[in-house]
């Protein structure tokens, strides 16, 4: 597979939403089928396309994962099934680190395996809740990323 990233235009929403919406229901099937592709879009182009910067990262011209940032924050990350462990997540992950000194994000206390992924990057957990405060009531898990602590302990464990 021989995958590009690069920034999303307003082209890209269907595209976008489609990656979303695959990989959410993949990944959390007790919470699929919540919304219609139609909403995806809408949310895609009112909300993520104009409060965050959007990358994308493709395998030829077919979309395979989807991040949305902004200032302090990664507000969407999604990759196919089928392209999870190729590296792509990172790779979109990666370019949020590159933007920003600190990053926080939101996931479901139940996505074990997006826990372990933003886990295994450097995310510290920070906070969980009951899940009163957001749309889907299910208890959630905010986690944080760092640069400058990283790179005190990485000086620390060298050093120490």
């Amino acid at each position: 597979m021989r995958v590009e990233t690069r920034q999303l235009g307003l082209d890209d929403i269907d595209a976008a939403a489609a990656v979303h919406r695959t990989a959410f229901d993949a990944a959390l099937p007790w919470l699929a089928g919540r919304y219609t592709p139609a909403q995806d879009r809408w949310f895609y182009r009112e909300r993520m396309f104009a409060e965050c910067r959007m990358w994308g990262a493709f395998d030829g011209l077919r979309m395979i994962a989807v991040i949305a940032f902004r200032t302090g924050w990664i507000d969407q990350l999604y990759v196919l099934p089928d392209a999870q462990g190729t590296g792509v997540g990172t790779s979109l992950v990666h370019i949020a680190q590159g933007a920003f000194d600190l990053l926080r994000l939101w996931t479901f206390q139940r996505n074990a395996h997006a826990r372990r992924f933003y886990e295994r990057r450097g995310f510290v957990l920070a906070e969980t809740t009951d899940g009163a405060r957001n749309e889907e009531k299910e208890p959630d898990a905010l986690y944080r990323w760092d640069r400058a602590a990283r790179i005190r302990a990485t000086v620390l464990t060298r050093d120490g």
